[in-house]
């Protein structure tokens, strides 16, 4: 209750602070929220990232290129910029074929999955088994040696759908395939694969691992239930090439009365290497650039500091995230907030609240319930984003370190039903844009990242760091 009251004495503007210099809450917000929805800042942003860049998988130039552009861009619109050094993989697609050789012969649609070795310059050709779920393959073990293994499983949600990308080559090298093949995680197709992160358990086999669009998915399967005994032939030029060193973009507004408390805006710079990576998670680092800027030309700094940081490694190993944290443990209890925005550029909804206890990891609803119920006197001021709704839950992969540390986390929510047929695709580019929803997710960061940068109570924590 103490942190509701404190955060209401802030909304009203009589909390010390000088009426003639510095806004109120609420004028703050309006001011942030007006300037977002009628500037197409982010847009221009968001363009010349992907059409003069391009997409940026760990490692390549292209990240490079969009580090020194989003220094060059945070240090233009007036914060403070740093960049702080991070380990990258560098992992190379290479040549790509993917065929049905019997009962018939033609192309699939398909995609390596991001990490997977290479089949050699002879490829692979092997019968396929098609399976529904681990359980399945493990009743099935002995009909999978030397086969390439399809995992066709239906969408249900991609917590549900992307285990099988994830684990799926593994699962399949224990039972002595000779290569996996996994329906892209997506709940609708125009036959396009969706490429993402598969792991190798240390120790493990490791075998070429294949995202298939969703038709080629299903008729593999339709073949084999007709006893069809689909063949398929893999040529994939996918190599690991180490780790070379790339870059999290920091920029800051550093706040007038407590500097040394922060406020994190967050998304991920890099991308995979199909599309334009506009929406995963281009959209995201542009909306919270263009809150960084909106709060930095602000007449008085926030109370607080409020960061915008730009991740790179967020695909394929979040490296990125693990260094920031590492780097800033010392700080996290002065961390008010960390902000993730990573599901696209939908309409935003709200934002999910993630406190965890530092000792053990585990979530602290209660303190999320704190921290909504802190906020929610406040949500008023979020409307004209349409970001209204705050409910307990997670955040964002780039802040999952942080949150671990017990900084409380925030991932913007939105409305993914456009994100999730795209997302890891080469469909994903800035036509699939909207400038004007990308506007509402910039006011949705900007009055957030503002409220809890200038009230006068930071927001409530998990147990094990409560005052």
């Amino acid at each position: 209750m103490t942190g509701t009251l404190l955060l209401l004495g802030a909304m009203t503007g009589q909390a010390g602070k000088p009426a003639a210099t510095s806004p109120s809450l609420e004028d703050g917000a309006a001011l942030l929220a007006g300037q977002a929805l009628a500037s197409d800042g982010a847009w221009r942003k968001l363009a010349t990232l992907c059409d003069t860049i391009g997409n940026r998988i760990c490692g390549s130039p292209e990240l490079a290129r969009a580090v020194t552009w989003g220094a060059e861009t945070l240090r233009a619109d007036g914060l403070q910029v740093t960049l702080e050094p991070v380990q990258v993989p560098r992992w190379v697609r290479g040549e790509e074929r993917v065929e049905l050789v019997a009962p018939m012969a033609r192309p699939l649609h398909a995609l390596a999955l991001g990490g997977s070795v290479g089949t050699g310059p002879g490829g692979i050709e092997a019968d396929v088994i098609v399976v529904a779920s681990f359980e399945e393959l493990a009743a099935r073990a002995g009909e999978a040696t030397g086969k390439l293994v399809l995992f066709d499983v239906p969408w249900e949600n991609y917590g549900q759908a992307v285990q099988f990308r994830s684990r799926g080559a593994a699962a399949a090298a224990a039972v002595g395939a000779v290569g996996a093949l996994v329906r892209s995680p997506t709940p609708v197709s125009l036959s396009t694969p969706h490429t993402g992160a598969m792991n190798y358990p240390e120790g493990s086999p490791r075998i070429p691992a294949v995202a298939l669009a969703l038709e080629d998915s299903a008729m593999l399967r339709r073949l084999a239930e007709r006893g069809g005994n689909p063949r398929v032939r893999l040529t994939l030029g996918a190599e690991d090439r180490g780790q070379v060193t790339s870059h999290n973009v920091v920029g800051e507004v550093r706040g007038r009365e407590h500097p040394e408390q922060i406020v994190i805006l967050s998304g991920h710079l890099d991308s995979w290497d199909v599309g334009q990576g506009a929406q995963d998670d281009g959209a995201g680092c542009v909306a919270a650039m263009e809150a960084g800027r909106l709060l930095a030309a602000l007449p008085v700094p926030p109370r607080r500091s409020v960061r915008v940081i730009l991740y790179v490694n967020e695909e394929n190993g979040l490296s990125g995230g693990r260094a920031y944290a590492e780097a800033h443990a010392a700080e996290a209890q002065s961390i008010v907030a960390a902000i993730e925005a990573d599901t696209g550029s939908g309409p935003p909804l709200g934002f999910s609240f993630d406190l965890r206890n530092p000792a053990t990891g585990e979530a602290d609803p209660e303190a999320g319930a704190r921290a909504v119920a802190a906020l929610q006197p406040l949500v008023h001021l979020l409307r004209s984003s349409g970001a209204v709704t705050l409910t307990v839950g997670g955040s964002g992969s780039d802040i999952s370190p942080l949150v671990e540390l017990g900084v409380p986390g925030l991932g913007l929510s939105q409305d993914t039903s456009g994100y999730w047929p795209i997302h890891h695709t080469a469909a994903d580019t800035l036509d699939k844009v909207d400038p004007v929803l990308l506007a509402r997710n910039t006011a949705a960061l900007a009055v957030m990242g503002w409220v809890l940068a200038e009230a006068e109570a930071p927001l409530p924590r998990a147990t094990a760091l409560a005052p």
